[in-house]
């Protein structure tokens, strides 16, 4: 029961806490720009305003367009309650390989790059195209990227990574590991729609890449698909920090080593979701034509750090 209530709670709190994230990012970045921002519950309150608007579809859309937000807050869900967050102890955490999670992370990009498509608009194929392309180049990196610790910890589920990480960090962590971590932070850049790659505050039709396949989507529908792009930053924010900083996570059903399990992730969170606000102040977006570039030299990180795992491998 303990372990379910894990499982259910990583699940809750990464949905609680992802719009308080995007709050705490915006509020960084406008003090560093000299605004005064918005409030930290802000997110939250505009998630709440949207989910009392009723939705509109295209006169031209199909199901796919209004089953598109359900099935990326769902995988979003799943990938919440399955991620060793906390503990490595979820109910859960036997479902949470490595190939498992990128599948479902890469079924919700698609799943809203279909209803881009399906509204027949100019602006939807075109960021549904470019998602597309991103996609296709961010997902082998992030394979890549955590196999390398993978590959030295015997095992591609994610929990055992972690339960490696922290009971035996020599054997799991080499030099090749910064590699692998750098690769995966642009991979997250990339995934998440955050600059040098897409702007989300921006509507420019020749740079948009997410805001481009939701502009037809409003009322509970588009509260939907923010919520659940909110909890995807947050989720690759915190496999970030737990694969490669795994100190804090609990391994046993502990209620102290719960709590500070609780704790360190949320801490976790905070100094990432900051640092990454910080850093997009000095961000310049880049030219559509040279993101491929960029995440190519990330998949190249990504391939030295595996190949080094192995030769470093004990």
């Amino acid at each position: 029961m303990t372990t379910w209530i894990i499982a259910i709670g990583q699940g809750l709190f990464v949905a609680a806490g992802a719009p308080l994230l995007v709050g705490l990012m915006r509020q960084v970045r406008a003090r560093l720009e000299g605004r005064a921002g918005g409030r930290l519950t802000q997110p939250w309150r505009d998630l709440r305003k949207l989910a009392r608007k009723e939705p509109i579809t295209p006169a031209d859309a199909s199901w796919v367009f209004t089953a598109a937000p359900p099935v990326l807050m769902a995988t979003s869900l799943l990938v919440a309650c399955i991620a060793p967050f906390w503990s490595t102890r979820s109910a859960l955490d036997g479902t949470a390989d490595l190939i498992a999670v990128v599948g479902l992370l890469l079924l919700g990009t698609i799943a809203l790059a279909l209803a881009g498509l399906d509204t027949g608009t100019a602006f939807g194929g075109m960021g549904a195209s470019r998602e597309m392309t991103i996609a296709a180049l961010v997902e082998p990196t992030l394979l890549l990227a955590i196999f390398a610790l993978s590959a030295r910890a015997g095992s591609s589920n994610l929990a055992a990574i972690v339960s490696a990480g922290v009971h035996d960090p020599v054997r799991v962590f080499s030099p090749a590991s910064l590699l692998a971590a750098a690769a995966l932070a642009i991979a997250i850049l990339a995934e998440a729609g955050r600059l040098p790659v897409d702007n989300p505050a921006t509507h420019l039709e020749l740079t948009m890449v997410h805001e481009a396949m939701v502009l037809e989507y409003s009322g509970r529908d588009l509260a939907l698909v923010e919520h659940a792009s909110a909890m995807r930053l947050t989720i690759l924010l915190g496999l970030l920090a737990n694969l490669f900083a795994p100190w804090g996570v609990a391994t046993n059903l502990d209620p102290v080593a719960l709590a500070v399990g609780l704790v360190a992730f949320a801490a976790k969170l905070a100094l990432l979701g900051a640092l990454l606000a910080a850093a997009e102040v000095f961000f310049a977006k880049l030219r559509l034509f040279r993101v491929p570039e960029l995440l190519a030299g990330s998949f190249v990180l990504a391939l030295l750090a595996v190949t080094a795992s192995f030769v470093l491998n004990p």
